[in-house]
């Protein structure tokens, strides 16, 4: 049952990373062309909630998402079972979220 679970939790990050993934991209290709240096970068994220709410769930999303990834990778290919297989799970997902909102904070927050 916790292997549907995670499968469809799986599914759902996806769902979710999806429009993230293509508004990410769009921004970095507008921040390209428009020539914009990593100063004027940082003024339009910094003291932004839409900027915080929009990097957070990603990173979320993505933390997640990876996590489950990694757990099916390292059941099949090393056999991890048990307390090893979900402590790599859950320690994988905090240090993703971990790393991933610093960088967050860093960059939506003055």
């Amino acid at each position: 049952m916790l292997d549907l679970r995670l499968y469809m939790l799986q599914r759902l990050t996806a769902l979710v990373m999806a429009p993230l993934v293509l508004g990410h991209l769009a921004v970095m290709i507008y921040a390209i062309q428009g020539g914009l240096s990593t100063a004027e970068i940082l003024g339009r994220t910094q003291g932004s909630a839409l900027w915080f709410a929009f990097y957070g769930l990603f990173v979320i999303a993505v933390s997640i998402h990876a996590a489950i990834g990694l757990r099916v990778i390292a059941h099949e290919w090393l056999a991890l079972k048990g307390a090893a297989l979900s402590l790599l799970t859950w320690g994988a997902c905090a240090a993703l979220l971990f790393l991933g909102l610093s960088a967050v904070f860093v960059v939506t927050v003055p």
